[in-house]
C-alpha cells in the first residue's frame, strides 16, 4: 500500500514522490512504545512515530512534521486496515451452545 505525495519530500538531491507502508506495520513490535487507543486516534505523535519505524523509503520525524496536512491523512487512511480484524471473530461452539 502506498501514497502519492501532493507535495514531495525533499531529501538531499532526491525527491520523494511515493511513500510505501512496510509489512513491519504487520508485527505488534512496530507499536512498542505507543499506546494503541493513541494511534486508533491518529494523534499526531503516536502516529508519526510508527510513521518512522514503517514507511519506505523510512521517513524522520522532520519530514513527517513538514509534509502537507493532507499526505499525512492519505498516510493515516493506509494504517487503518492494519490496525483492524480482516474478518470478525467466528462464534465458538460453547458460545452459541450457552444461548
Amino acid at each position: 500500500m502506498s501514497v502519492t505525495l501532493s507535495k514531495p519530500i525533499k531529501r538531499g538531491d532526491q525527491e520523494i514522490k511515493t511513500i510505501a507502508i512496510t509489512d513491519t506495520i504487520k508485527q505488534a513490535g512496530s507499536l512498542r512504545g505507543l499506546k494503541l487507543v493513541d494511534v486508533l486516534n491518529f494523534d499526531y505523535d503516536a502516529v508519526s512515530t510508527l510513521l518512522t519505524r514503517t514507511t519506505s523509503p523510512q521517513l524522520t520525524a522532520v519530514e513527517i512534521a513538514t509534509m502537507a496536512t493532507g499526505d499525512f491523512t492519505a498516510l493515516c487512511e493506509e494504517i487503518t486496515p492494519f490496525l483492524t480484524k480482516a474478518e470478525p471473530s467466528a462464534v465458538t461452539e460453547a458460545a452459541t451452545a450457552s444461548k
